[in-house]
């Protein structure tokens, strides 16, 4: 790693130890001291169902005590919740967020590359370990009605270069600005601008879809509007945005304590798509139910996935 990228992380992690000592979330401050799994959630419906999923799979195959310390707003912050002994299970990190963020790498869009580089990076960085995905990339996506996708005949983000002089765009604010893989990125990566660009809060993109306001969206690619919606989401046939793939991240030492705990986690690889995850969005974002709610009928209706292997 060049002194950059290594200057970049440690200015990383000391902003986020600042934050943390400065928090009064509940379990933040007094530390493990050697007993029981504590989890760490976030702040959407998504990070907090997967945090409720692994705590119930620890309590299904554990006689041990589990909590969950939620409504931390970054990866960042989930892992230094991590670093600082505070939690020794993250349930839900995700590739791109993590390279470019507590790595300090520059973007992969290769899936394969990228899932390979964290999970070296974290084992050898921060003597963790990065479990396979869950099944599932939360990444941006380019998406159109039913009825435009029909329309004009768009499967990929290619595929609108030949109405792209018809069609406007709303897109997330900071997308815009964004480096790496923002606005300037696609036109450089795919050849060609939009008719008209609306910057607009992430959350209103798909209302604005569905009103026939906007042609076309940047959204979230597990976003539960999706499926409500009926909403195309455009392949990303040239890869311009990094992978995302979401996965648990545990401690080693946590894992020495609870060997059990290995073959917990890995029985979640592979068992949610993002069709699946869209719905459970869906659930706690619409249907108003509890993450927690959510989490337990998806592992209620896979019986714990008590047929299924953990080894790798």
């Amino acid at each position: 790693m060049n002194t950059i990228n290594k200057f970049k992380k440690i200015v990383i992690l000391l902003f986020a130890t600042v934050v943390l000592s400065s928090c009064s979330l509940p379990g933040l401050g007094g530390g493990l001291d050697g007993e029981g799994i504590i989890i760490t959630g976030g702040t959407t419906s998504e990070t907090q169902i997967l945090a409720f999923i692994v705590e119930g799979m620890v309590e299904h195959y554990l006689d041990v005590d589990a909590g969950i310390i939620n409504n931390l707003g970054s990866s960042t912050l989930n892992h230094q919740a991590l670093i600082g002994g505070d939690a020794n299970v993250s349930g839900a990190r995700y590739t791109g967020t993590s390279l470019t963020g507590e790595l300090a790498l520059d973007p992969i869009t290769d899936p394969i590359k990228a899932f390979d580089t964290v999970v070296e990076g974290f084992e050898t960085e921060f003597d963790q370990k990065w479990f396979p995905s869950y099944g599932f990339s939360n990444s941006y996506a380019f998406m159109v009605t039913k009825e435009t996708s029909e329309k004009y005949g768009l499967k990929t983000i290619s595929d609108l270069k030949d109405s792209i002089s018809e069609l406007n765009l709303g897109a997330d604010t900071s997308w815009m600005e964004r480096k790496g893989d923002g606005y300037d990125a696609f036109v450089n990566t795919y050849g060609f601008d939009f008719n008209r660009v609306y910057p607009m809060q992430i959350g209103l993109v798909y209302d604005a879809l569905e009103a026939d306001k906007m042609d076309v969206v940047l959204g979230y690619s597990t976003d539960g509007r999706i499926k409500s919606y009926d909403l195309v989401v455009l392949e990303d046939d040239k890869q311009l945005f990094p992978p995302y793939d979401a996965s648990p991240v545990a401690s080693n030492q946590v894992l020495k304590e609870y060997p059990e705990l290995n073959d917990i986690l890995l029985k979640l690889k592979d068992t949610i798509s993002t069709e699946k995850m869209q719905e459970m969005n869906f659930s706690a974002d619409n249907d108003l139910l509890e993450p927690k709610t959510v989490a337990r009928n998806f592992l209620d209706e896979n019986n714990f996935f008590e047929d299924k292997k953990g080894a790798e």
